[in-house]
């Protein structure tokens, strides 16, 4: 069977209705927080994550008075918090069903923030220096281009301001993704990096993700993850990895999967 090429479009729409499906599910990643959580952070008392730990010590002491866009990290989840902790917070993300969540809670909980619907690879919605803070939480895997993505969070951001971001390690790619031999505690290297459904898998393979109503994912080499941020002019100031709390791949359990980072935009 041969596939249709993919464009850059309709990935965007094949992922976004995605997950529109998944935020109407209640997936963890649509699931909003509660208005104790609301309330506490209003006194002060919050967190956001980027992987399943806390953020470590300095990445996001305070954010008062400060403006932050929540990119592609809509849910109900960090950007009400934030919002609450008293920054002035913009959310961009594909889903609509995912931004209508962060509109809940804030018409729920008496909150001001932004919702945007877009393209985490176009900011073009902003003007240049229009953000202090980045928060980028996994999901650069769900597009093609990232450096383009570091490259659009370094124009918004004003000198001095920071990235936030987290993704996958690329290492989670690169295996074949038979059942059966998870099941055995096999694991088979099939892929090379960097990893692209819309190339690596056979056309049965992707049809197959298509009528199961699955994201096309991308799993980027550390070095577009990483360089890709130096690159675009951040310093990094900040490493940290996370096991996977509920391991998805035989590999989430021999090593620390999620990669999170802290980068500066040089004053």
């Amino acid at each position: 069977m041969t596939m249709p090429p993919f464009s850059s479009d309709n990935i965007y729409r094949h992922n976004q209705t995605v997950w529109d499906r998944l935020a109407r599910e209640n997936c963890d990643w649509s699931r909003p927080v509660s208005t104790d959580v609301i309330q506490a952070a209003r006194k002060g008392q919050w967190e956001v994550r980027l992987t399943p730990t806390k953020l470590p010590a300095g990445w996001l002491p305070d954010v008062r008075g400060l403006r932050i866009l929540c990119l592609a990290a809509s849910g109900g989840q960090q950007a009400p918090v934030l919002a609450a902790a008293g920054a002035e917070v913009v959310v961009l993300d594909a889903s609509p069903e995912q931004l209508a969540l962060d509109k809940r809670v804030a018409k729920r909980d008496n909150l001001t923030l932004e919702t945007i619907l877009g393209d985490m690879q176009d900011l073009s919605a902003f003007a240049d220096e229009t953000f202090d803070i980045i928060f980028h939480p996994i999901s650069n895997l769900y597009v093609p281009n990232i450096r383009q993505v570091w490259l659009e969070c370094f124009r918004v951001l004003r000198a001095g301001g920071k990235l936030l971001s987290s993704f996958y390690n690329p290492v989670v790619f690169i295996f074949d993704r038979d059942p059966d031999l998870a099941a055995n505690g096999l694991m088979k290297p099939r892929f090379v990096l960097p990893y692209a459904d819309i190339t690596d898998l056979n056309a049965d393979e992707i049809q197959k993700k298509q009528l199961n109503h699955e994201a096309l994912v991308f799993g980027h080499t550390l070095a577009d993850q990483i360089n890709g941020q130096l690159t675009a002019g951040f310093m990094l100031t900040g490493f940290d990895e996370a096991f996977q709390s509920d391991p998805r791949f035989m590999i989430d359990n021999y090593m620390p999967t999620f990669i999170a980072t802290c980068a500066i935009k040089p004053v």
